[in-house]
């Protein structure tokens, strides 16, 4: 199990981070410099960089540097259109 941390906007991200989004954090905070903190949480073994509600950097299955969408929790799953029914649980009624 790993624990999340936070950090404060313009300090060193916090040493869990993978040096990977290092980069990507640094032009986040710059694209929106109204935010003052950074949550880091974990979410199937991979880091998830929450810059307040503005975005969330974290690593795509193939390890490279992933920015979404903060306002929109659902940014980071796969798309399905509105009246997509869930058929697959039929069997339990």
């Amino acid at each position: 199990m790993q624990l999340g941390a936070r950090w404060r906007v313009g300090d060193p991200p916090h040493r869990s981070v993978p040096p990977a989004l290092h980069a990507t954090i640094a032009a986040q905070q710059a694209e929106h410099p109204e935010a003052s903190s950074w949550t880091l949480t974990w979410l199937e073994g991979r880091p998830r960089c929450a810059l307040e509600h503005a975005v969330i950097v974290t690593l795509d299955a193939a390890g490279r540097p992933l920015v979404l969408d903060g306002a929109d929790p659902a940014s980071d799953r796969a798309s399905a259109s509105e009246d997509d029914e869930d058929e697959d649980d039929d069997w339990l009624l």
